[in-house]
């Protein structure tokens, strides 16, 4: 098997399960014309988060890094009249785009855009009060996987779904002596996934138009 084929089979199941949609089309290519860079989640991946946040019934989204609020939509879309979506982006020019995109999906009044280090904007998060969340999607730098997935625990409930995206990086997270700061950040939450004791957890590889990389999934089983 190759890159090639598995873009294909992506392709092909996007284009027969996953139906286009405006906003989502825009969204990528307002985000490719402002030089974003093409690291969104595919549109099947999409699709997948928007069926998690239902399955969860979920009322309440924290999304750790926008980008150009591809994945954003997908979630803030399926959310109930009452429902809301923070989303932290580390970088003013994306959260801009994003903040274009969500309007242009008619999405403004459900989506918070927030700006700046998700690491300084969570402790924000928990002084407001917010959440707790019913789903957390962290798809952000990557060296600070262990410590986003912490901060998610402690903004979340019993019941709650924490994914965490590209964690399996290639299959270097099997790499003990990588220099990659990325794969190191993701072997500590691969660390503290199996000794947390507050949640169930498993690790997903996955192939496709992304590469070969794979996703953690959590269920919070106590309150913080």
């Amino acid at each position: 098997m190759s890159q090639d084929r598995w873009s294909e089979v992506d392709r092909y199941i996007s284009d027969v399960v996953v139906p286009s949609d405006p906003a989502l089309d825009a969204t990528l290519e307002a985000s490719t014309a402002a030089g974003l860079p093409a690291i969104n989640v595919a549109p099947n991946q999409g699709k997948l988060l928007a069926l998690l946040v239902q399955m969860r019934s979920a009322r309440t989204v924290l999304e750790i890094g926008t980008l150009g609020g591809y994945s954003t939509i997908w979630m803030a879309g399926v959310l109930p009249a009452d429902g809301r979506l923070v989303t932290l982006e580390a970088d003013p020019a994306y959260a801009e785009v994003a903040r274009g995109n969500v309007a242009r999906a008619g999405l403004g009044d459900v989506v918070d855009v927030r700006v700046g280090p998700a690491l300084a904007t969570l402790p924000q998060l928990a002084a407001e009060g917010a959440g707790p969340f019913d789903v957390v999607f962290i798809d952000a730098d990557k060296s600070a996987n262990a410590d986003y997935f912490s901060w998610a625990l402690r903004l979340t409930r019993r019941g709650s779904l924490i994914v965490v995206d590209n964690v399996v990086r290639g299959g270097a997270v099997v790499d003990a002596g990588s220099p990659d700061p990325g794969v190191q950040g993701t072997r500590r939450l691969y660390e503290l996934l199996g000794r947390e004791p507050r949640v169930a957890a498993t690790v997903i590889q996955t192939v496709g138009s992304k590469g070969y990389d794979g996703f953690a999934l959590a269920v919070v089983t106590d309150d913080p």
